[in-house]
């Protein structure tokens, strides 16, 4: 069974190392590089893009650094990249994670703590993924963003991703800053990504149909294969596209594990595991468990008991002083669960009540594997 209320004696359990090489020191240290005052280039940017004055950072959604190692061969160009390995942020997940890129900061600190959580302050569960206008964006996550700050300073800000996300909450509440250029096909991204700057600028690039080919199939699938040689072939023209003044850095927001039938954990038939819980949130690789007032000990103990090696099991109290999600801005700690409930293996905590069509997927990810938290960081230049 796993420890409640204290870290668990397990090497697994390691919290990011916030502010030396995770995902959220990715923009901090793009924007020092090109000189804008207040941040620090803690990734040595500047060097590794041999001071190129348009850097463009692509974000390849679930592209794990374990998964590209052991497939390097269908993805040369990007296992010939200069290479280091990151830490994604914790829930290993993509609102979490581009939270975190987008601000700079830590999950605690940014509010963005999960696929799905609770905002205490409407009494409501968000869905970030899922998220238009209410409510406001700028309520949610206030903190100015690296975008906004660049932007402000002069750089030539832009964000490239598709025409549906230009406005989404999760947009304006952690990328906002400079343009957005709706771009939905290959071809225009690749066109808006590589416009030339006359001066310093900074474009951010989504992909996503690599996590969501590995939700559906898994990564141990032809499917997510050969989407990842169109991942490769995407980065190779991007690059051979790329002015003499530029340079692209690729990384990514979380792995995947695949999460077979067998160790798929129905949740809801484990009648225990409802005593006392107000609300569920999260998904199939951390769950966020809120309590009844003054049940979250029991509540703990229960989904421990129940779970015991499939899961660990720890108080919000335990988790932040592990420092898995950062500093935790007092007003966000509400945002966490009770209890937070930790998959392990390859276990999967599901729930049609809560999320039918996550919990159905293949692919999982919003744990502590290595599998899901290692990242990688490539950097292509233009003037090879």
């Amino acid at each position: 069974m796993s420890v409640v209320g204290e870290p668990p004696p397990s090497a697994a359990l390691v919290a990011p190392p916030y502010g030396r090489g995770t995902l959220a020191d990715v923009l901090p240290s793009a924007v020092a590089a090109l000189g804008v005052p207040g941040f620090s280039d803690g990734l040595d940017l500047a060097e590794t893009t041999a001071g190129a004055r348009h850097i463009i950072v692509c974000l390849v959604d679930g592209l794990g650094a374990r998964q590209l190692a052991d497939h390097a061969e269908l993805a040369p160009t990007l296992a010939a990249a200069q290479n280091r390995s990151l830490s994604a942020c914790f829930p290993s997940t993509t609102p979490v994670g581009l939270g975190s890129l987008g601000t700079g900061l830590a999950p605690g600190m940014h509010g963005m703590v999960g696929a799905s959580f609770w905002l205490p302050e409407i009494d409501r569960i968000l869905h970030p993924l899922g998220w238009s206008d209410e409510p406001h964006p700028v309520a949610v996550q206030p903190a100015t963003t690296v975008l906004e700050a660049a932007s402000a300073y002069g750089v030539d800000v832009a964000s490239v991703g598709p025409r549906a996300f230009a406005q989404s909450g999760l947009t304006r509440a952690v990328l906002r800053g400079g343009g957005y250029r709706g771009a939905d096909s290959v071809g225009e991204r690749l066109v808006e990504a590589s416009r030339p700057a006359s001066g310093p600028a900074l474009t951010y690039v989504y992909w996503g149909d690599l996590d969501k080919t590995g939700h559906i199939h898994g990564v141990d699938s032809d499917a997510w294969r050969e989407e990842l040689r169109h991942v490769d072939a995407l980065v190779a023209r991007m690059r051979q596209m790329l002015h003499s003044n530029a340079a692209l850095v690729v990384t990514a927001d979380h792995g995947m594990v695949d999460c077979p039938d067998s160790a798929r954990i129905d949740i809801d038939a484990l009648r225990p595991l409802s005593e006392g819980v107000r609300r569920l949130a999260g998904e199939p690789r951390m769950r966020h468990v809120y309590a009844r007032r003054g049940a979250a000990s029991e509540v703990a103990a229960t989904w421990a008991e129940t779970l015991g090696e499939r899961a660990w099991v720890l108080s919000r109290e335990a988790m932040v002083d592990m420092g898995l999600v950062g500093d935790v801005e007092p007003d966000y700690a509400d945002r966490l669960g009770d209890v937070l409930v930790v998959a392990r293996d390859r276990f999967a905590l599901c729930s049609d009540q809560v999320d039918a069509v996550v919990s159905s997927l293949r692919g999982q990810h919003g744990s502590l594997s290595p599998e899901e938290m290692d990242i990688p960081l490539l950097v292509l230049s233009g003037r090879e």
